[in-house]
């Protein structure tokens, strides 16, 4: 099963809206409509079996009616698995996991940059403690500040694999968006999944190739970022940057796989 692991999907009501905001936040046009039709109708277009849609919510009264959406997402499309999320201002944050568990929903995005809170925010810490037994997290790591003042960085998020070693992280961007480097210091070669996202217009080629010689091949997963990205670009840049073979692409494209249904 080819999976992509990082996407966003709307409801048709807001999704001109959040478009929008994500334009304006990283100066990138949205290619697609940021519909669940849309993507799965692109996903199917270049062999992509199964995706992965991603729910943030950008306030603490936001994480009720997302992680409601994300439930909808997880039950209605067979093909879709969706992530829910939190916030540290929700003071009812474990009514809220609790809900995600019965809705089905298996895992939780977190978007420090734009969600508008620090990844080292000490409120996180018994949040990740009580969620890492039953949901995944991918995490946002990165972007153009510099780590310090960057809400989330690469050794914001290493810190976080120290103290929960057990927790199941999808890095995003492989494990830091305009921030490499900090990446390859910081998480390349640790035990943490990183997709493939927003990256193959961004990174050196010096950069992506020692990330792919240090850091596992099996905790590398395809994402695209739709709407941002069109899933069929996004798969034909990876293979043109890396040069994988058609049985790495494979690879790469069916490690999403392991992590959702095993």
């Amino acid at each position: 099963m080819f999976v992509d692991v990082h996407t966003h999907v709307f409801h048709p009501r807001i999704a001109e809206k959040a478009k929008m905001r994500l334009h304006e936040h990283y100066r990138l046009p949205c290619r697609c409509k940021g519909t669940p039709e849309d993507l799965l109708m692109r996903a199917q277009r270049c062999g992509i079996d199964h995706c992965v849609a991603l729910c943030a919510a950008t306030s603490a009264a936001q994480v009720q009616p997302c992680n409601a959406y994300a439930g909808h997402l997880q039950n209605a499309y067979p093909e879709i698995t969706a992530f829910g999320s939190i916030h540290p201002d929700c003071e009812d944050w474990k009514e809220q996991l609790d809900k995600l568990r019965t809705y089905g929903v298996r895992g939780i995005k977190l978007h420090p940059d734009f969600q508008g809170f620090r990844l080292d925010d000490p409120r996180l810490l018994p949040i990740f403690e009580e969620a890492q037994d039953d949901f995944v997290f991918l995490i946002h790591i990165g972007d153009t500040l510099p780590p310090e003042q960057n809400p989330s960085c690469p050794y914001k998020m290493a810190k976080i694999l120290d103290n929960f070693p057990d927790m199941r992280v999808i890095a995003a961007h492989f494990g830091g968006y305009r921030q490499w480097d900090h990446s390859l210091a910081a998480l390349v070669g640790r035990n943490v999944w990183m997709d493939t996202s927003s990256c193959m217009d961004e990174m050196t080629d010096a950069q992506l190739a020692e990330v792919l010689r240090r850091h596992p091949r099996d905790y590398i997963l395809f994402g695209t970022d739709y709407p941002i990205r069109d899933p069929w670009q996004e798969m034909h840049a990876l293979q043109r940057r890396t040069r994988f073979s058609s049985a790495e692409m494979d690879e790469v494209l069916s490690n999403g796989a392991h992590i959702l249904f095993s």
